[in-house]
């Protein structure tokens, strides 16, 4: 139906009663080149010509390319019920969770995700309603604040640069501190995080740290020293916040496992489509001690006064939805659907399938590191991975452009995302999974050769196997080890 509430003898009065003449006047303190100027649409189409139009646009996405892309949004195979399942009419309760009489299908379907999530974290609690990994992981950095009663946070540039801007932005509205903690620059742990940095920034006693912020595996797909990170951090009184891709826990040890205060991620992977950025699902966890600083929708499964099962919103203050500047968090979208699809996945594929789906990344990763290595692409750092690495190769950019005319999407370019840093200036940053291909690892191989002969480069083949998360480290990483 259309939505038209206000007649121009409405908004007529409204701006009488504030004493202006046009609504422009509301927004006088943006600058006028800041401001939303009028969509500029076509005249209306017949429905046939239109979607022709529709047709000939999508022609000119590039489809059908052999795919190492990965950097935080990730292909898995979805097992079809996923899709069929969701589609099921018991979770189309037609209202929001506040009143639970009234949602109790869209209830149960967060009350499952976050009981499933807390398994595979190892965590006690787990909220709902988190944007995306980027927004769980901003999110997470205030709880420590909150928590601590401190105005600093430490986080690690192994964290993806999306989530670390996230984190300042949020930060930058309540004059906290964001630091970040470098990388060791060479040598065997060169990628990972810096431990002597972060213990000297934790030192600093005039300025106590609220909280340290470390990804595993991290942005250049290196296992970081988590127990480590996380001892350094207790010690010196902060929380330590895990950044998690959630089927990498499959095979490595989850949050709980080293002692993390909080968990945050991207889950994406759990069934979800990597599309055009979205939609994507964040992940947020903790231990009971924090219960009262999470952010979010968490429900609780309770009885109804005739005794049946019922699933209700709990420990929820009611600022979240009325006095929002003394809420923990404003409300984020629901995103309870991209929830349930993640639920579905993980209760299709299960402990074991999980397991695997990680373990055939690793082994497809390990395939493609042989492959580009005798191309003249050894990895760039030394240190164990799971499913995703940096090879170094001349003239990155230009190279990956012209793979693409191949029909090879040759992973990410390290310096567009991380330009400050000269160590990645010739460097891409690939990704296999359980759908990789060992046919598509030949393309790419026999496609990338072929160009650094053509501009006469040469690469040493780096070690066979150096650094991968053979199946002694993943099954190390399943059980009681951390990686």
């Amino acid at each position: 139906m259309a939505y038209g509430p206000h007649t121009p003898d409405d908004r007529a009065r409204m701006l009488e009663a504030l004493g202006i003449a046009t609504v422009d006047e509301l927004f006088a303190d943006i600058p006028e080149a800041l401001r939303a100027s009028p969509l500029r649409l076509p005249d209306p189409e017949p429905e046939i010509e239109l979607a022709a139009r529709l047709e000939r646009l999508a022609g000119r996405n590039r489809v059908g390319l052999a795919s190492f892309l990965g950097a935080g949004v990730y292909r898995h195979f979805t097992p079809p019920l996923v899709d069929q399942i969701l589609l099921r009419g018991e979770w189309y309760t037609a209202y929001t969770p506040y009143q639970p009489e009234v949602s109790q299908g869209t209830l149960q379907s967060i009350y499952e995700f976050e009981s499933l999530l807390g398994e595979l974290l190892d965590m006690d609690v787990v909220s709902a309603s988190h944007y995306d990994g980027a927004a769980a992981a901003a999110e997470a950095a205030l709880m420590t604040c909150r928590a601590t009663r401190r105005e600093r946070v430490l986080v690690s540039r192994g964290v993806h640069r999306h989530y670390r801007e996230t984190v300042r932005t949020y930060f930058a509205g309540g004059e906290l501190d964001l630091e970040e903690i470098p990388l060791v620059a060479d040598g065997p742990d060169a990628g990972t995080t810096d431990l002597a940095a972060l213990e000297r920034l934790l030192a600093e006693s005039d300025r106590p740290v609220a909280g340290v912020i470390a990804a595993q595996p991290n942005l250049l797909g290196l296992l970081e020293p988590m127990q480590a990170i996380g001892e350094l951090a207790r010690g010196a009184g902060a929380l330590f916040v895990s950044v998690v891709e959630p089927v990498s826990l499959g095979v490595l040890a989850p949050p709980g496992a080293y002692g993390a205060d909080i968990a945050a991620g991207e889950g994406q992977p759990l069934g979800i489509a990597p599309q055009y950025g979205g939609p994507s699902l964040g992940l947020l966890a903790s231990t009971d001690a924090l219960v009262r600083q999470i952010p979010g929708r968490l429900v609780g499964m309770t009885a109804d006064l005739e005794g049946k099962r019922a699933f209700v919103m709990t420990l929820r203050a009611r600022e979240q939805d009325i006095r929002r500047e003394k809420a923990a968090s404003n409300i984020c979208t629901n995103q309870a659907l991209m929830a349930l699809a993640a639920s579905i996945y993980l209760a299709s594929v299960g402990p074991h399938g999980l397991r695997d789906v990680a373990a055939l990344g690793a082994a497809r990763a390990a395939e493609l590191e042989l492959a580009l290595a005798a191309a003249g692409a050894p990895r760039l750092h030394d240190g164990p991975y799971l499913n995703e690495f940096a090879v170094r190769v001349p003239d990155a950019a230009a190279v990956h452009r012209r793979l693409l005319d191949r029909g090879v999407l040759a992973g990410l370019v390290l310096s567009e995302l991380e330009p400050d840093d000269p160590g990645l200036a010739d460097a891409l940053l690939v990704c296999a999974t359980e759908v990789t291909t060992p046919e598509e690892i030949a393309l790419f191989a026999w496609a990338l050769a072929d160009e650094l002969s053509a501009a006469g480069s040469t690469g040493a083949a780096g070690p066979a196997t150096a650094g991968v998360a053979d199946d002694a480290t993943v099954a190390a990483g399943a059980g009681e080890g951390e990686q």
